[in-house]
């Protein structure tokens, strides 16, 4: 028999949660209307697909007419571009998580009293592009870091402000931080790393090197699952990560009997269970957490 233990914490967040029930109440409202999202609304392709069925779409090189709704990803978007979409005519909805709006305000705080902004996260994250409108719009100098060598621009300024993306790894940010204040005359670090991030790693550091192999599950795409995996990789080298249930191999449960699950923030509860199924009808087992 093998036992399946879920980490408590996997899955959905709060800002994932709201932004998926707000998707959800425009198809509902939609009457004849079309409803597009500015991007995927979260990472994670079986949900997005999901949510096409219900009749909402990512924009994917279709103009929104006049009387359309779209949807601002949770990630959120730089302010320039909402307001492009109202002069257009189009019904705003805000999917924007309140936690990266935090992150807006904290940057825009930084700006105001003076800071260069550090921004910890990665480049090319719609999450960091929104911040970085933000950042422009306040009329702020700044810098994303996502490796230590981005720190070496950073080190010529004397007064430093620090944000992070909310799903960076907790551990790069205090090294990073760790070496601004090394260098830097005056430094402030606002910790933006939203609390579903850490007790998600947390899960990570506790179930990993308990279980013979560690399944994580979420979209490819997904930032915050991918640091699950590269945490939970360095803790436990039969570590996995996975979208759905059908990429499950039968020769990673040989021999095992004790298999960890956790998820991305962005990871339905149905493809978490579906994993579980899935896992039981390899090898048998019992499951917990």
């Amino acid at each position: 028999m093998v036992e399946i233990i879920v980490a408590p914490n996997a899955g959905f967040c709060f800002g994932v949660k709201r932004a998926v029930k707000l998707a959800e109440e425009s198809a509902k409202k939609a009457n004849r209307s079309r409803i597009f999202t500015m991007g995927p609304i979260i990472h994670n392709p079986q949900e997005v697909e999901r949510l096409k069925s219900l009749g909402v779409t990512p924009l994917d090189g279709e103009e929104p007419r006049p009387g359309d709704t779209v949807i601002i990803r949770s990630h959120g978007i730089p302010p320039e571009k909402e307001r492009e979409l109202r002069k257009k005519g189009l019904k705003v909805v805000d999917a924007t998580c309140p936690y990266v709006k935090a992150v807006h305000e904290a940057v825009c705080q930084l700006v105001k009293e003076g800071y260069f902004v550090v921004i910890v996260g990665e480049k090319n994250h719609p999450e960091v592009i929104g911040t970085l409108g933000y950042l422009r719009e306040s009329g702020g100098e700044g810098v994303v870091v996502e490796t230590m060598e981005d720190l070496k621009e950073v080190l010529r300024h004397e007064r430093v402000g620090v944000v992070s993306q909310t799903t960076q790894n907790e551990r790069f940010f205090k090294e990073v931080v760790g070496e601004i204040v090394t260098w830097v005359k005056e430094v402030k670090v606002i910790n933006t790393i939203c609390n579903a991030t850490s007790v998600r790693q947390e899960d990570i550091y506790r179930i990993a090197p308990n279980v013979d192999v560690m399944i994580i599950v979420g979209g490819k795409n997904s930032g915050n699952t991918r640091r699950l995996y590269s945490i939970s990789k360095s803790l436990n080298p039969r570590s996995y990560h996975i979208e759905t249930p059908e990429e499950l191999r039968p020769e990673w449960f040989e021999g095992v009997k004790r298999v960890g699950i956790t998820a991305g923030a962005s990871t339905p509860d149905w493809i978490i269970e579906a994993v579980k199924v899935r896992i039981n009808e390899i090898c048998g087992g019992s499951s917990s957490g």
